[in-house]
């Protein structure tokens, strides 16, 4: 996605370079100081009308490729962009980025002035829509859904056909299938948890991506799913998750997966198609777990698992190992207990 969905976002540009430059406290090369800034983008989809940022050398092949006209970069850093890219010299490029960000683009909101189901919504046939509900500008809702009682869904937002939405639940950011199953209060498409340091201090990092939802999902009652920092969220086609799961930003989970109460995945964790979680696993952001995995109850995963492979424990380890582990230490545990009370 090359900029933010017009469907979820307002597109608040165009800001020029020196404008940039002033209010996130860069310095710019007075040459380009009157290039106009259209879009906020990450090294990989910014063009040329785009504003990206460089702070992780870890990325020094993308910078170096980059389209993007303008980057947010430390000082030492200036020479790994292309020359049609112009340098934002500041100390803290993600806070720059981040600030831009909120000036170029605003997620678009409820207007409190708006009747409960906009007439800019788009409704189906037989689409049953409880008491309170609130529809938005923009939203599309397919035959045969139904939407519980004080359900909130935000602009733009599409719901397939023959869904069934719960009562209080709250959708914004988001892009759903057919047949799709939301329990009550949970909440799909808002912000992900995104934090730089700012000059005053923790700040938030606009989250500019979407969250896809794709046929015969089933999402358990007070579960969150966090729309992408800029990348989209996804979850695959029959994909069953339980009650009180949180899944953060860019999270990518793959077909006819299986996920118990209580477990978080961090951001841009990646989950093959079939795999199976028990309650409270944890996944480390950008972990990835690939297909037919099985992942014990409240292990902790900090490193990618291989395809069909059953993990355990923490910091998780494959299930013989673990299992083998908590022998030997319950066989000297016992050794040395007899001993002691000899």
């Amino acid at each position: 996605m090359t900029r933010p969905d017009p469907r979820f976002f307002e597109a608040l540009g165009p800001l020029g370079l020196s404008a940039l430059a002033e209010l996130t406290g860069a310095s710019v090369d007075a040459g380009a100081a009157d290039r106009p800034i259209q879009a906020a983008a990450v090294l990989a989809s910014a063009d040329a009308a785009s504003v990206t940022f460089f702070s992780d050398r870890k990325l020094a092949e993308a910078a170096a490729a980059t389209q993007a006209g303008a980057c947010f970069v430390g000082e030492k850093d200036q020479a790994r962009l292309p020359q049609a890219c112009v340098a934002l010299v500041t100390r803290a490029p993600q806070a720059a980025w981040a600030i831009a960000a909120g000036r170029l683009h605003q997620v678009k909101r409820l207007d409190p002035a708006d009747p409960p189901r906009h007439p800019g919504a788009l409704i189906e046939e037989n689409v049953e829509i409880g008491h309170g509900v609130i529809i938005g500008a923009g939203a599309q809702i397919g035959a045969g859904t139904q939407i519980g009682p004080h359900a909130v869904v935000g602009p733009g937002v599409a719901i397939g056909r023959g869904c069934r939405i719960g009562a209080g639940a709250v959708i914004g950011v988001a892009l759903i299938g057919d047949g799709v199953v939301i329990g009550p209060h949970a909440v799909i498409g808002e912000a992900g948890f995104g934090v730089t340091v700012g000059p005053k201090g923790l700040m938030d990092v606009p989250q500019l991506g979407r969250v896809i939802i794709q046929d015969n999902v089933s999402i358990g009652p007070q579960t969150c799913v966090d729309r992408g920092a800029f990348d989209d969220t996804v979850v695959g086609e029959n994909t069953k998750i339980d009650n009180l799961v949180q899944i953060a930003h860019n999270v990518v989970i793959g077909r006819n997966c299986v996920i118990a109460g209580h477990c978080g995945l961090s951001g841009s964790a990646v989950v093959g198609d079939g795999v199976q979680m028990g309650g409270r696993v944890g996944l480390a952001d950008h972990v990835k777990v690939g297909d037919g995995a099985q992942l014990a109850a409240a292990s902790g995963h900090m490193q990618d698992v291989p395809a069909g492979e059953r993990w355990a424990g923490v910091p998780a380890r494959p299930a013989l190992q673990f299992f083998r582990e908590i022998a030997w230490v319950t066989r000297h545990a016992s050794r040395r207990n007899r001993e002691g009370e000899a």
